[in-house]
């Protein structure tokens, strides 16, 4: 794969360095046949890259307008930035894994040796953390899909998972017909996707889960965006009680009564826990974590009375602590 991914790049280069190529010549450059020619040709065409055909003894090619592939210009701090972004790239998001490795072997052939030496200095590999498996993954085809809503200004609509990942069907109690709303921002917070969206009928902002999203095939009507500053993501994200959360899959759950407000508490929660509000000053925060005696010192971290405490191994887990100190 690599290797056609060069390839490609370097057909797209020899189109631009010439008005026109003769079929034969340009296969002949690139050390393939007439028909491995054709398929890359068609590969840069599905890429968006305005490839015509020449009529004539023999045939060719020659890039169109707006075609030509402009040099890649960046310095040594935006070259280890993208190797970086790159080998660091969200591990909530399934199917980019091999697209990730291709895109930073494709950057690196086009650089200049001394970037390419400074990109490769920084060779990373990610472990997840445990912490990460609180994070539900994304499936990159539903990124993409609410993404280009986003971009194009265009409604989507979709079905919305129940909060244990179960989509009812029709006859299912509770059913609800797909949303159809007027996507503004994809916001990661807490190792989650979300969905900063407008409901035209009520006039009012939501946000959605993308791991609990399953869009329609069919395109919107495009709208008109609203305007949404930084502060209104972070109480419409942050701050917000129905944005959707679900503990994470953790082998003990825990909640309490904090003596603090929600919007303080979600500041700082760990990923994967939900935070629940009661009245301005106090909130209910459920942790998960790998045993009980965990998630007791995750509740003390708040500096924080603690109330209606539950389950019971929770409760036994702070008398644990206590006995230990």
């Amino acid at each position: 794969m690599a290797d056609t991914s060069a390839r490609t790049l370097r057909l797209l280069s020899l189109l631009g360095a010439r008005l026109e190529w003769a079929g034969h010549d340009l296969a002949q450059r690139l050390g393939v046949s007439a028909r491995t020619l054709r398929r890359d040709i068609e590969t840069l065409r599905e890429l968006g890259y305005p490839v015509e055909t020449l009529k004539g003894p023999g045939g060719g090619y020659r890039l169109g307008t707006a075609g030509k592939l402009p040099p890649l210009v960046l310095d040594d701090d935006q070259a280890i930035a993208i190797a970086l972004a790159l080998q660091t790239a969200p591990a909530t998001v399934t199917g980019i894994d091999d697209a990730v490795g291709r895109a930073l072997t494709t950057l690196r052939q086009v650089m200049p040796a001394r970037l390419r030496a400074a990109s490769e200095a920084f060779q990373v590999t990610s472990l997840r953390n445990y912490w990460d498996f609180a994070a539900p993954p994304v499936d990159v085809a539903t990124l993409q899909a609410v993404g280009s809503a986003i971009r194009t200004n265009h409604t989507l609509r979709f079905d919305y998972a129940e909060p244990d990942g179960h989509f009812l069907a029709p006859a299912d109690p509770g059913f609800r017909p797909p949303a159809e709303i007027e996507p503004h921002h994809l916001v990661v917070w807490a190792g989650r996707w979300y969905l900063i969206a407008r409901e035209p009928v009520a006039a009012t902002w939501a946000t959605y889960r993308v791991d609990r999203i399953r869009p329609k095939a069919a395109v919107g009507r495009s709208f008109t965006p609203h305007p949404l500053g930084s502060d209104d993501l972070a109480r419409l994200v942050v701050q917000n009680p129905d944005r959707g959360d679900t503990p994470g899959q953790w082998q003990c759950v825990g909640t309490a009564t904090l003596d603090l407000p929600a919007d303080l508490v979600a500041r700082w929660a760990p990923g994967g826990s939900v935070v629940t509000p009661v009245d301005p000053k106090h909130c209910r925060l459920t942790i998960g974590g790998w045993s009980w005696v965990g998630i007791a010192g995750l509740f003390i971290t708040f500096d924080s009375n603690l109330a209606d405490i539950t389950p019971p191994e929770l409760a036994d887990a702070f008398a644990t602590i206590k006995r230990r100190l």
